[in-house]
């Protein structure tokens, strides 16, 4: 229904546009008197088989809603009655922010694919940290952390002490970003002295914590390989838990949507089938490379059961949706979890 009905609809207006009115829309829906109880008995799909026990978390299943989507935790409770077993907000800043001039959501869709430069657009962390206080679900909460665009890289530490500080006691686990191509000089983090630093600034902030969270790193899919080994050392000798495979990317490297068109749209990151084959590569790169008890979610053109599947035989252990989401609708999730449930994929348990 939603591919031939309400996807026809929504992508009649602009991407950004269509984001906000789903949202609207949403948040009206689950103001009816058992609307939540229908939508569960439509998509929630839950069985034992897919319950994992990662970083000290216990994921009801794999299938995770990737940052970005709902940045300021306005439909937490909402996305988990779709059946996903984790959702991660944001990316969060210490102060709310505009993000970039509009417009900056654009579908490409021949591609089935979307280029974002957003920018980090969020209402602040202390806006955010009111509404994690008021939701219901016990989902699994990400908290991806950023810094704020006016921030020179030599104060990013700061920015992302003080969003982690905020949001501990309201997230399940942390990801550090780097690797958005849509704030000005924010990959140069990504430089071997930069993110070390950055990552035991922010291990050390957590080991004085009476509860520790775990941190993960989100990295871009456009390293090579001797950047992939820099990533690798850092991640060992600073000690955190895990990374996300990958954010989006800057290539544009054989699209079927036409040339001018793809200029038209200009910088930003793109996401969808076009990514699915690399943020695969850099999956089983890492855990070639990876002890296997450190975590890999899996992020990147992820469409159908197949996708998922594919990462995670590449050594993920949890996999994350947007762009797949936007194309493919809700059933997306259950057909997933009803196939990972089939041929009993052995996900690893830490």
């Amino acid at each position: 229904m939603y591919k031939l009905f309400f996807r026809p609809i929504l992508f009649f207006f602009d991407a950004e546009r269509a984001h906000r009115i789903t949202f609207n829309l949403l948040k009206i829906s689950f103001l009816l008197p058992f609307s939540k109880t229908i939508f569960k008995s439509l998509f929630f799909y839950e069985s034992p088989k897919l319950e994992k026990n990662i970083m000290g978390l216990k994921f009801k299943n794999p299938i995770g809603l990737a940052a970005g989507f709902d940045k300021n935790a306005e439909l937490i409770d909402e996305f988990a009655s779709f059946g996903f077993g984790f959702i991660e907000i944001g990316t969060v800043t210490p102060k709310g922010q505009e993000g970039n001039p509009k417009p900056r959501l654009f579908r490409l869709l021949e591609d089935e694919a979307i280029i974002n430069r957003m920018g980090f657009n969020n209402e602040g962390v202390e806006k955010i940290v009111e509404r994690l206080k008021k939701r219901k679900s016990d989902v699994i909460v990400g908290g991806n952390i950023g810094k704020n665009k006016v921030t020179p890289n030599e104060d990013a530490a700061k920015d992302y002490e003080i969003t982690f500080d905020a949001l501990h006691d309201f997230v399940d686990y942390f990801v550090v970003n780097v690797s958005s191509p849509n704030t000005p000089n924010l990959r140069e983090l990504q430089d071997k002295e930069p993110l070390k630093n950055l990552l035991r600034t922010l291990k050390e902030k957590n080991l004085k914590k009476d509860k520790k969270k775990p941190i993960l790193l989100k990295i871009a899919p456009d390293l090579n390989e001797n950047q992939l080994e820099d990533i690798i050392e850092i991640v060992q000798e600073v000690g955190i838990e895990g990374i996300v495979a990958t954010n989006t990317t800057i290539g544009r490297e054989n699209l079927k949507t036409v040339q001018s068109e793809v200029d038209a749209v200009g910088a930003g990151g793109l996401s969808g089938k076009p990514l699915c084959h690399r943020s695969t590569e850099v999956i089983r790169f890492l855990r070639q490379r990876l002890a296997k008890e450190f975590v890999i979610i899996g992020v990147g053109g992820i469409f159908t059961a197949k996708d998922a599947q594919e990462k995670l035989d590449a050594g993920a252990d949890l996999v994350q949706v947007y762009t797949g989401f936007v194309y493919e609708g809700v059933s997306m999730i259950g057909k997933i979890k009803r196939h990972l449930e089939k041929y009993h994929l052995t996900i690893k348990t830490l």
